[in-house]
């Protein structure tokens, strides 16, 4: 099956992390991850109730990690495999233009 995470941060700017063949990450260990990457990164939540789903947590951990991040293929690559185990999907397209995931 194929499997890619991709991030657009705006129409001109996509970065993109194919996941056929690389090591999946479980379930558990991607939500910690990204609990990580949002706390070292002093991400806000998005909704005013302060509540964070793990799809608003994909969205803002995208956000803050800006051009300088997603174009290093290790973070990319780190963050690829925890969306796709966060959210239990194999395509996962975050638009951060628009604040929307898309499978």
């Amino acid at each position: 099956m194929h499997s890619v995470v991709t991030v657009c941060l705006d129409k001109d700017q996509e970065f993109r992390f194919e996941l056929d063949g690389v090591e999946p990450m479980a379930h558990e260990q991607a939500r910690l991850w990204l609990d990580g990457e949002f706390t070292r990164m002093e991400c806000e939540p998005l909704r005013a109730s302060g509540k964070v789903l793990l799809a608003d947590k994909v969205l803002v951990v995208a956000r803050a990690a800006g051009a300088s991040l997603l174009g290093d293929r290790a973070w990319l690559g780190q963050f690829a495999r925890a969306a796709s185990a966060a959210l239990s999907r194999p395509v996962v397209r975050i638009d951060l233009a628009g604040m929307t995931i898309n499978y």
